[in-house]
């Protein structure tokens, strides 16, 4: 009877773990709004180049910690209050609710970020094989093109077709790993409609490693 409390109870969790909007707060302590700046976006490349970079990383890992926490954690204490449910299928639940807040959080009236970091950080909790080749093809479309936008576009992307490839040889993997994957992979591209626009526009901006507010 406990077991539909805690799917519920923990996806909610992790989705309002996942709406606390930390770009958006450590840009309001520096005196800006982070919407108004740079490419509007609260996320941490944004805060990168708007504020500073420690700053940009800082918001990184809580945005990175957003997704990884959840997943570890959640289930953990839900075993100890007698859940008897699939502990896989509460990890991806708790993965996308934390994905979800960051994306739409509530705290923003539901105008977030793109979810890449959070993506990352729930991506390692659920598979975390996968976050080391994702890494890889992030690192490599980064550094030979210097587009945030397209190496993370290109590592969610790859990260769902492997895990479709992957999953019938790997047994005693959760068929749902797949499933998951590929919903992150979507909300990512989906919510870099923009700068696919800017990209196929040639006007998207390249990465400089320099604090840059006119970005």
């Amino acid at each position: 009877m406990i077991d539909p409390f805690i799917y519920s109870g923990s996806t909610l969790a992790a989705y309002l773990l996942g709406s606390v909007p930390f770009g958006f707060i450590v840009a309001k302590a520096h005196g800006v709004d982070i919407r108004t700046v740079g490419s509007g976006n609260i996320g941490a490349t944004n805060v990168f180049r708007s504020i500073s970079k420690g700053w940009g990383l800082f918001t990184f890992a809580c945005d990175f910690l957003k997704g990884l926490l959840p997943v570890l954690l959640f289930p953990m204490v839900a075993g100890r209050l007698g859940f008897a449910g699939s502990a896989d299928g509460l990890r991806l639940l708790c993965g996308m609710g934390a994905i979800a807040g960051h994306n739409w959080p509530v705290f923003l009236r539901f105008k977030g970020g793109k979810g890449v970091a959070t993506s990352t950080g729930a991506v390692l909790g659920i598979a975390p094989t996968a976050v080391g080749i994702g890494l890889v093809i992030w690192l490599v479309s980064f550094l030979a093109l210097r587009y945030v936008s397209l190496a993370s576009m290109l590592a969610a992307l790859t990260l769902a077709i492997g895990a479709w490839i992957m999953g019938p040889i790997r047994s005693h993997a959760s068929p749902l790993v797949p499933v998951a994957l590929s919903v992150m992979a979507i909300l990512i591209v989906a919510r870099h409609h923009a700068n696919i626009r800017r990209l196929l526009a040639g006007t998207e901006n390249r990465f400089n490693f320099k604090k840059d507010k006119t970005a």
